[in-house]
């Protein structure tokens, strides 16, 4: 291997870190909710609350400059989202109330949702041209790998270290300043040109020529983070209300549970045809799923568990799958785009669901709540199964005409 090619390697592996320092710090605050909760004496609706604003702050990020770094270069909107996000994690260690939280959490939400798409192109950009899919494989696993690392790192802090509402930001923060060393050694990958302003407008589009791509794949994206919305917004609760699991450290392992096992799935598929992978994720969500439903109903925290494994199967598929084929299809000018359009329905998908929950949980019972929910689950899942095996169909004869 060449110098030049070690090089691009090793830039390309660091970026993949910060996808997953990203997405750790993103699911870090779930199992400090409940301390904050009795620190700062808020609802459970307030609580609700701090999670929505997290992701408004990312949709209208995604929205807003989802596509800037195809204009302005990669580097200047990951150094702009590293500092916005070094100041969130400063908020978050010295809040006093209920307001810095919010305050902290919407600015994480806009420095995550900048960083992301901005990440998922800059991967995509460095990965040898004749294994593009390989950006997908890093995207999905380092999602999946943060979000676990994150949810379990932050419980085992909360049951086992002193001062867990100000330890994990301080760790958060000196990796952010290792990410801010790469991000000034980077090379710019992308290229100036014209059309900022008008990048800048509020808008989800997609070339005429990857709808059809994007239109398959996206019924699975739903499926997998409705449910990674249910285990970062409910899972915690879940196992202790209905299923007798006290632990922090243990209700952490829950989320890690869905999310370890897809990284690992996703990472031992990364040579696989990601249009393979599509409709096998939606079928395996659904199916784990509802053996997680049934657990639920015998209050019986190993069939739930054996359940999540499946579902976590399925998520590490899908991630692999649909990042792979967003990466596979999208040209240089257009990655920053597509990848924003990708995390709009991803986040959409993750968050609305499980605001809804949280409100309803309230209302009609955590059990009744998530026992919907899972229901909603299964339904899209056989349906983007279903889906994407006519898809599938479909193209064949294509592809045989074309060839």
């Amino acid at each position: 291997m060449r110098n030049e090619d070690r090089t691009r390697a090793r830039l390309f592996a660091a970026v993949g870190g910060i996808v997953v320092l990203f997405m750790a710090a993103s699911s870090v605050p779930s199992p400090l909710y409940p301390l904050y909760q009795q620190l700062f004496r808020f609802s459970a609706a307030t609580l609700t609350v701090v999670f929505a604003v997290y992701v408004a702050g990312l949709l209208g990020a995604l929205l807003v400059v989802g596509a800037l770094s195809d204009h302005v270069g990669r580097r200047p909107v990951l150094a702009a989202a590293i500092a916005l996000e070094a100041v969130s994690f400063v908020l978050f260690l010295t809040a006093g109330g209920v307001g810095a939280l919010l305050v902290a959490r919407v600015l994480q939400g806009i420095a995550t949702g900048a960083a992301i798409t901005t990440l998922g192109a800059a991967l995509v950009d460095l990965a040898p041209p004749e294994a593009r899919h390989r950006a997908g494989t890093v995207t999905g696993v380092g999602t999946l790998v943060g979000l676990a690392a994150g949810a379990v790192g932050a419980g085992a802090l909360v049951q086992l270290a002193p001062a867990p509402t100000h330890l994990v930001w301080i760790v958060l923060l000196a990796l952010l300043v290792l990410s801010a060393v790469v991000v000034a050694v980077l090379p710019e990958t992308s290229p100036r040109r014209a059309g900022v302003r008008r990048s800048l407008v509020p808008r989800v589009g997609v070339a005429p020529r990857l709808r059809a791509e994007v239109l398959a794949v996206s019924p699975v994206l739903v499926t997998s983070w409705a449910l990674g919305g249910l285990y970062l917004s409910l899972g915690s609760s879940i196992a202790a209300s209905l299923l007798g699991v006290q632990s922090r450290l243990l209700g952490g392992l829950v989320v890690t549970l869905l999310c370890g096992t897809g990284a690992v799935t996703s990472f031992l598929l990364r040579d696989r045809p990601v249009r393979a992978l599509v409709a096998p994720a939606a079928g395996l969500l659904a199916a784990g799923t509802a053996v997680t439903l049934l657990g639920m109903a015998l209050s019986s925290a190993v069939v739930a568990g054996l359940g999540t494994i499946v579902a976590g199967i399925g998520f590490g598929a899908a991630a692999q799958a649909c990042f792979g084929v967003f990466a596979e299809i999208a040209e240089p000018g257009e990655r920053g785009e597509l990848f924003a359009v990708a995390y709009v329905i991803s986040y959409t998908a993750f968050s609305v669901p499980a605001v809804l929950a949280g409100i309803g949980s309230g209302i009609v019972g955590l059990a009744t709540a998530a026992e919907v929910y899972g229901g909603v689950v299964v339904v899209l899942g056989v349906a983007a199964t279903a889906i994407n095996l006519v898809h599938a169909r479909r193209r064949r004869p294509a592809l045989t005409t074309t060839a």
